[in-house]
């Protein structure tokens, strides 16, 4: 007999301890049958003060995942999604790829991770070569996101780094300056924006803003659990968080 309450899936999902943000939106996003399993990766809440102690801060993050995926492999889940999304981007495609690899040669299951749930979305709406990037971290991680999906063959046209300044402070970031962000990098060369950092809350903002420009805003914590949920043969529509969603 399956799972009671998870008989279609049961997903582990990786996020850092101080994460307040991700949990809750995968489980408004959570279709009947499916379970969401979360492993915290441990965290220390330092300060992100400079392009230094962040890339150093997210790389430890990084370390500290495969605690965190062998813990929640007790569950036995059918699926992983990580809820982290700075580690998934590091040293461009190749980086995404041998991350991907680790985890999964550890678990012995499929993982759904940022990036290339991103790329896979942007894929699923068609037409998107030019992208602009809004993120919490400082510009420094924006490099290697924006190298990732240079070498996903996209170009990326603006970015915008808010400089939170904690990991738990990146929760605090208002709708308001999500918007002021949108603005700032939105463009008639811009064929899509995308939001990464999964403790920044923009599944509901990106469909209103959606929208409002008539083009693609595509919020990393939204494809990657449509990603995992297509990955897992789950073709259920979800209502009020977006197109990815709702239509593909």
């Amino acid at each position: 007999m399956g799972d009671v309450l998870g008989w279609r899936s049961k997903f582990g999902v990786m996020g850092p301890s101080t994460n307040t943000v991700v949990q809750p939106d995968y489980d408004m996003m959570r279709p009947a049958g499916v379970t969401n399993h979360y492993s915290r990766i441990y965290t220390p809440n330092a300060d992100a003060i400079s392009n230094e102690t962040f890339l150093a801060g997210a790389r430890l993050i990084g370390n500290n995942t495969l605690d965190a995926v062998k813990s929640v492999m007790t569950c036995k889940p059918d699926h992983l999604v990580m809820g982290m999304s700075a580690v998934t981007f590091f040293d461009g495609a190749k980086g995404a790829d041998a991350f991907v690899k680790q985890v999964e040669d550890v678990s012995g299951l499929k993982i759904s991770v940022g990036s290339h749930s991103c790329t896979a979305a942007m894929n699923a709406y068609g037409g998107v070569k030019n992208i602009s990037i809004m993120s919490p971290y400082w510009p420094a991680m924006n490099e290697q996101v924006a190298r990732y999906f240079t070498d996903m063959g996209f170009t990326v046209k603006k970015d915008i780094a808010m400089h939170c300044p904690s990991w738990t402070g990146i929760a605090e970031v208002t709708p308001k300056q999500c918007v002021d962000a949108i603005k700032a990098i939105d463009g008639d060369d811009v064929d899509a924006i995308v939001q990464v950092g999964t403790n920044l809350s923009m599944v509901k903002l990106a469909v209103m803003a959606e929208m409002w420009l008539g083009k693609p805003v595509i919020a990393i914590n939204t494809a990657t659990y449509w990603h995992a949920l297509r990955t897992m043969g789950i073709q259920d529509k979800v209502a009020g968080c977006g197109p990815l969603l709702e239509r593909f």
